[in-house]
């Protein structure tokens, strides 16, 4: 994570203002100190345009899927 955010030029506390994780809180993540939820999982994904299977070390692909097509009535 650490890397990607880097390579985006991201400061930890702008992933906070970013994915609403506290600074602290994504600090203790990226150091191994404390585990990600599902949500802050896909909040950091969506953010650093990757897998949630890429920060879980499930794959080494970090391109993101493509995106789910919807209809009309998903939506609703």
């Amino acid at each position: 994570m650490k890397v990607l955010r880097k390579e985006r030029g991201y400061s930890q506390v702008k992933m906070q203002m970013l994915t609403g994780i506290d600074q602290s809180d994504y600090s203790k993540i990226e150091s191994g100190k404390r585990n990600m939820t599902f949500e802050q999982c896909r909040r950091v994904a969506l953010t650093l345009e990757t897998s949630m299977d890429y920060l879980a070390g499930l794959t080494d692909e970090q391109q993101p899927y493509p995106p789910k097509s919807r209809t009309v009535t998903e939506h609703l």
